[in-house]
C-alpha cells in the first residue's frame, strides 16, 4: 500500500511540473510573431472582401536535384503550417519544391475581426497566392479540414491540380444530417474557455488513442499559447467561424466530381465527426466518424482514386506515423 501511495504521489508531481512548466511557457501574439515556424516566413497581401490581409506561407526549395514538382500543403482547423515540418523536410529532400500556407485566420496569417469564411473564399486566396509565385501546376495534399479545401480547390481550379492527396479529411459525411446546429455565437463562448489542458485531453482521446508524447506538447502549444493574450477573442471568433463553415459547407456530395489523380491515406482509428456529442441517438453517434468505412466509400466515390489504408493511426498519420505516411505520398507523386 505505501508503494501504491508512493507512486500516486510521483505521478501527481511529475503532472503538476509538467503543468506548471506549460503555464510558464511566453504568451504567444496572435500573429504569432514570437514564435519561429521551422522555416523562413514569407508575407502576401491578399486583398479580400474590401480589406487588406497578410497571408504567411512557407516556400522552401528543394535540396540537391530539382523534380520540377511542387507540393502545396493545406493544414487542419486545430493547426497551422508549422506542423508539416517533417513533411517538408522529407519531400524537398527528395527533390519538390514545398509552398505550406497559413490560411487567413490560422497561424501567422491575419486574424480579420470581420470575414465570410468559406472553403471557396480560401480557395481563391490560395490561387492568389500561387498566382503572386506563378506556380500553374501543383500537387496538393490537405490534412482534416485542409482535405476539405483541397476538395473544394480541385474542384475550382482542376487544371491547376496535377494531384490530389487527402489525408483523414473532414467531411466524408454530412454531419448536420444527424447533429444539432450550434451558432457561431455557442461556438465563440467555448473557444473563449479553452486551456492546455482542454486541447491536450480532446487531442489525448480523440487524435493519438490516449498514447501522448512529449512531441505532440508543440501542436498544443500553438493552438493555446495565445489565450492569455488581449487580442485572443478574435482568434476565438475566426475559430467559431471557421467551425462554421466546417459544419455548414460540406463536400461529401461533390467526390464524384473530381477529375484528378486522388490518394486518400486514412488513418483507420480515427473517429473525428463535428457535432458527434451532441447527438442523443447512441446508435446514430457511434455509426459517426468511422473513417475505417468512411476511408472505402470515399475512394467508390473519387473515381480512379487510390486509398492507403494505415491501421491503428488515428487523426494524424504524417505526426503520428511518419514513416507509414511519407512512403505512400512519395510514391504517389512519383508516379
Amino acid at each position: 500500500m505505501r508503494y501504491i501511495g508512493y507512486c500516486l504521489t510521483l505521478i501527481c508531481c511529475l503532472n503538476f511540473t509538467w503543468l506548471a512548466a506549460q503555464e510558464h511557457r511566453k504568451v504567444l501574439d496572435i500573429r504569432l510573431s514570437n514564435y519561429e515556424y521551422p522555416y523562413p516566413v514569407k508575407e502576401l497581401l491578399i486583398s479580400s472582401q474590401q480589406q487588406e490581409l497578410p497571408m504567411a506561407y512557407m516556400d522552401v526549395p528543394p535540396e540537391g536535384n530539382s523534380k520540377g514538382k511542387i507540393v502545396v500543403l493545406l493544414h487542419g482547423k486545430n493547426f497551422n503550417a508549422a506542423y508539416w515540418k517533417t513533411t517538408i523536410k522529407a519531400l524537398t529532400e527528395d527533390g519538390y519544391r514545398v509552398i505550406a500556407p497559413d490560411q487567413i485566420g490560422f497561424g501567422k496569417s491575419a486574424k480579420p475581426e470581420r470575414y465570410q469564411f468559406t472553403f471557396q473564399q480560401l480557395a481563391e486566396n490560395t490561387k492568389a497566392l500561387l498566382d503572386h509565385l506563378k506556380i500553374e501546376k501543383v500537387s496538393l495534399l490537405g490534412h482534416s479540414m485542409g482535405g476539405m479545401l483541397a476538395t473544394r480547390f480541385a474542384l475550382m481550379y482542376p487544371d491547376l491540380v496535377e494531384k490530389l492527396i487527402l489525408e483523414n479529411p473532414i467531411g466524408l459525411e454530412d454531419w448536420k444530417l444527424y447533429a444539432p446546429y450550434t451558432s457561431i455565437d455557442k461556438h465563440y463562448a467555448a473557444e473563449l474557455k479553452v486551456t492546455y489542458e482542454t486541447v491536450k485531453d480532446y487531442q489525448l482521446g480523440f487524435y493519438y488513442d490516449n498514447k501522448w508524447k512529449e512531441s505532440y506538447d508543440e501542436w498544443v502549444y500553438l493552438l493555446t499559447g495565445w489565450v492569455k493574450h488581449p487580442d485572443y477573442p478574435r482568434v476565438a471568433y475566426n475559430n467559431a467561424q471557421t467551425a462554421d463553415m466546417i459544419f455548414t459547407q460540406p463536400v461529401v456530395y461533390e467526390f464524384d466530381r473530381l477529375e484528378v489523380p486522388t490518394l486518400l491515406i486514412i488513418g483507420t482509428r480515427d473517429r473525428t465527426a463535428i457535432g458527434k456529442n451532441l447527438v442523443k441517438d447512441e446508435k446514430i453517434k457511434a455509426s459517426l466518424g468511422q473513417y475505417q468505412i468512411l476511408g472505402k466509400m470515399t475512394q467508390s466515390k473519387i473515381k480512379g482514386s487510390v486509398l492507403v489504408e494505415l491501421k491503428n493511426v488515428g487523426h494524424l498519420p504524417h505526426i503520428e506515423v511518419f514513416d507509414r505516411f511519407i512512403e505512400p505520398l512519395k510514391m504517389f507523386l512519383k508516379k
